[in-house]
């Protein structure tokens, strides 16, 4: 009876077991019969577990503000300028002629009014409010002409009448724009006619020359001595020479309202004080024109062909005193005009020594005097009429090595 009481708990007991076994084996049956399907299976959960990149949404991480600012603007240098400029300073054209005649007034006036090479419309310019009477296309010219008796003097003094006109121009707007490049100009002119003249019982035939003219004609000449860059284009600013350099040497002469006019060198001096009369003293140029240096040292120094008759070029090897300490020497040189229509003679002449003498504008016999005197015979310059001598002296500082013109 007792053994039968306790049967029922040991048969759940046993059968709890074989349940446990029986599901044991059935999960490793399982595992072993399909493999690959449970490979398959965790292989598709890593699939959805690794979603790519571009589909994943996740929330963006907390971004910190930007500290990049745009750039500064890039700093500019200064102009550069060169170290010597000038503003160019405009000079004045000589572009209007005026005749006063006896009756008349005629005025001539360039297109290129201006001087910069653009011409002027011709409705532009008026004389008296008047337009051109007369054009010359192939000049570019303007003529106006004005009747004296037309107008009253404008001005009048015990010895003169003087009429006064003005020639205006007044720039066109360009082309269909409204502005201009040029500015207004007037120009006065004036006519002066003297009131008195001596009368005598021969014909009087007036002398209806203008004042202005007269007056200038009456003024001593302007005679200049310069030393020229190697270009002969400016005066040369650099005062140093080596010796043996060739320093060149520019006489010219103003023209005015003169004749045309012709420029010569009579003679040069070197000293060593300012004064030719003292000792030593070396004549390198005499004789109306001779350029002795040439002769007595064999150097280069000539005369250049005379291309404008005022104005006369010549070339002195640089030199020394030898005995002279002081480093300075004084050229005085005597320079002379003549009419310009004067023939090249034995008193007006440029003569250079090269195996002989030779003058610059090769009128050569003028110069077989230059060993004699060549102004045996001749009257003085100074007393021909006509002609009017200057003396003109510069400061050549000088040593063994350079010599230097002021």
């Amino acid at each position: 009876m007792k053994h039968s009481k306790h049967m029922p708990d040991k048969m759940i007991r046993i059968f709890f077991c074989l349940v446990c076994g029986a599901l044991a084996a059935a999960r490793e049956s399982n595992q072993i019969l399909h493999p690959a399907a449970n490979r398959f299976g965790n292989h598709r959960a890593n699939q959805q577990v690794q979603r790519p990149a571009a589909v994943q949404q996740k929330e963006p991480p907390f971004l910190e503000p930007l500290s990049w600012r745009f750039p500064a603007e890039p700093t500019k240098d200064e102009p550069r300028f060169p170290p010597n400029f000038e503003l160019r300073t405009p000079m004045a054209p000589e572009s209007i002629k005026v005749i006063c005649g006896e009756n008349s007034i005629r005025v001539e006036a360039k297109r290129d009014l201006l001087g910069s090479g653009v011409l002027v419309q011709t409705t532009d310019v008026t004389l008296g409010g008047c337009a051109a009477t007369e054009e010359d296309p192939k000049a570019q010219i303007l003529i106006f002409e004005s009747e004296l008796h037309d107008s009253s003097p404008s001005l009048m003094s015990e010895e003169s009448f003087i009429y006064v006109f003005t020639l205006l121009y007044t720039p066109s707007p360009l082309g269909g724009s409204p502005i201009v490049r040029t500015i207004d100009v007037s120009v006065s002119i004036e006519c002066h006619y003297r009131r008195k003249n001596d009368v005598s019982s021969d014909v009087l035939k007036p002398n209806w020359a203008p004042f202005s003219e007269t007056k200038a004609s009456e003024e001593s000449l302007y005679f200049s001595l310069r030393l020229m860059t190697d270009n002969w284009q400016f005066p040369r600013s650099s005062t140093q020479f080596f010796l043996g350099d060739m320093m060149k040497f520019e006489a010219s002469v103003e023209q005015f309202h003169h004749i045309p006019l012709r420029v010569t060198v009579d003679s040069c001096v070197a000293t060593v004080v300012p004064n030719v009369d003292t000792v030593p003293r070396y004549a390198f140029l005499g004789n109306n024109g001779c350029m002795f240096d040439s002769q007595l040292t064999g150097s280069s120094s000539h005369f250049l062909p005379q291309s404008h008759k005022d104005k006369l070029q010549f070339e002195l090897e640089a030199f020394r005193f030898q005995h002279g300490n002081s480093g300075v020497i004084y050229i005085t040189c005597s320079l002379r005009a003549t009419e310009a229509a004067a023939n090249v003679n034995a008193t007006n002449k440029a003569c250079s020594f090269s195996s002989g003498w030779r003058e610059a504008s090769g009128i050569h016999h003028a110069c077989s005097c230059c060993d004699t005197d060549c102004r045996a015979g001749t009257k003085s310059s100074l007393t021909v009429k006509g002609k009017q001598q200057h003396t003109h002296s510069h400061k050549i500082y000088t040593n063994k090595y350079f010599s230097q013109f002021k």
